[in-house]
């Protein structure tokens, strides 16, 4: 039991490479729905309110105001050297999404996002960043399931996705799953399965693929289609989501509001 994200937390989004402004109204929509309580249940914020069971030792627990805050357009690449986002120390969160035609290392080979915190010697300031990439182009049978589905998988049928946009639904998930690890395990010595910290086993990890009662594998479980026949599990601000679940370290087991 370490630190959490208790504080308030707002994220500051930064866009490197090309991104339409359809694609970002996704993300946008997703992370202005974490407490957007007046949404229908299944809802976002249902999903994750479930992480204020974890506490840190003084007993505060993570937060339930996410909000957004400042961006950043990173189209020419720059690595953000030109116009940086200012620091926010006081409950700022730094995600950092690449569009479809930026490589970065690691993607397409075994993840699809990660997280970690920033260091005072280099920046000032001890802070929680994620990084998350659209991988439509470059390889979406990994990290764009269930929306693609990889072809060694005979018979099973790929998702229609909620949004209509197969690389950006599906990075809702692993922004979730982010975001979560983030809040309950934010120094690396928080909330973690395993014995060994150095490979450690988070909230989202535990329940990774799983998206409604019954799923494992490669079923994903029992979820939720519209109208149109697009699969989501959860309501958000004016759009549907389909989002993994997350471990209950009270229930020991993978829990959603659907």
């Amino acid at each position: 039991m370490g630190s959490v994200l208790s504080p308030n937390i707002t994220v500051h989004l930064i866009w490197y490479g090309s991104w339409s402004a359809g694609e970002n109204q996704i993300i946008r929509a997703f992370i202005s729905s974490i407490s957007a309580s007046q949404s229908p249940s299944p809802s976002v914020a249902q999903w994750w309110n479930a992480l204020e069971t974890y506490t840190d030792i003084t007993g505060s627990e993570v937060t339930r105001s996410v909000t957004l805050g400042l961006e950043k357009n990173d189209r020419f690449l720059s690595h953000a050297k030109t116009n940086p986002l200012p620091i926010d120390p006081n409950g700022g969160l730094y995600l950092v999404l690449t569009s479809s035609n930026i490589f970065v290392e690691g993607l397409c080979q075994s993840i699809c996002g990660f997280h970690y915190f920033t260091f005072p010697s280099i920046v000032g300031y001890t802070f929680p960043f994620a990084w998350v990439g659209n991988s439509e182009k470059m390889c979406p049978s990994l990290c764009a399931f269930p929306f693609v589905v990889p072809k060694y998988m005979h018979g099973f049928k790929a998702l229609k996705p909620p949004n209509g946009q197969p690389g950006e639904d599906a990075m809702i998930s692993v922004i979730g799953h982010e975001l979560a690890e983030l809040a309950t395990n934010f120094l690396r010595y928080g909330w973690y399965g395993g014995d060994d910290p150095n490979f450690q086993t988070e909230v989202g990890d535990l329940c990774e693929g799983q998206y409604g009662r019954k799923g494992g594998g490669a079923y994903v479980g029992e979820i939720l289609t519209n109208e149109t026949g697009a699969a989501y599990n959860l309501n958000g601000y004016r759009r549907k989501f389909l989002v993994q679940w997350i471990f209950s370290h009270v229930g020991h087991r993978c829990v959603g509001p659907n």
